[in-house]
């Protein structure tokens, strides 16, 4: 629990994005100047959230997701088009993402879900695989780039990170497969 002056910290299992995604992301952002965007190196693909607390919180949650990921291979992902969320779960709307298609990712969101309690909401049968690209502003110049085709980018996933959410950084990696 926290105490005054010690807030919780929010810890994730995120796919690590190739610069092609992240241009890409920031790119399709500028198109939306009156969303609040992702900047470079913020962009994010959320495997699994894991939960919460202090520092040895954080220590016994990499123990478990590190052992739930014993056997994982690499996979392959795709950025496919430019979608949004009308009605964001949380914080502002619309929500324009590029959405991603990872049959692995897929699986192993489901994997980690039997470790770690799914969110509700936002995980487990309503985990939507994506990256977003910026939230709010003007839903007619959202609605106006999801019209948009992209070039689909495609990568293996040869690593996965464990995140701060509340830092915006990455703590630690581990490479697959595991």
């Amino acid at each position: 629990m926290p105490t005054a002056g010690n807030s919780l910290t929010v810890y994730s299992l995120n796919v690590p994005l190739p610069s092609a995604v992240t241009s890409l992301a920031a790119d399709l952002a500028a198109e939306l100047p009156l969303a609040e965007a992702r900047g470079r190196g913020e962009h994010t693909l959320v495997a699994k959230r894991l939960g919460g607390g202090d520092h040895a919180a954080y220590a016994r949650l990499e123990g478990r997701a590190r052992d739930s990921l014993r056997g994982q291979p690499a996979f392959e992902a795709k950025v496919t088009g430019v979608e949004q969320f009308e009605t964001a779960a949380t914080g502002p709307s619309p929500v324009v993402y590029l959405a991603v298609e990872s049959p692995g990712l897929l699986a192993l969101h489901e994997r980690l879900c039997e470790r770690f309690d799914p969110v509700e909401g936002l995980e487990g049968e309503d985990y939507v695989p994506h990256v977003t690209v910026a939230r709010g502003g003007d839903a007619d110049a959202a609605r106006r780039l999801v019209e948009r085709a992209i070039e689909p980018r495609r990568w293996t996933v040869d690593a996965l990170a464990f995140f701060d959410a509340d830092r915006g950084q990455e703590v630690s990696r581990v490479s697959l497969p595991a």
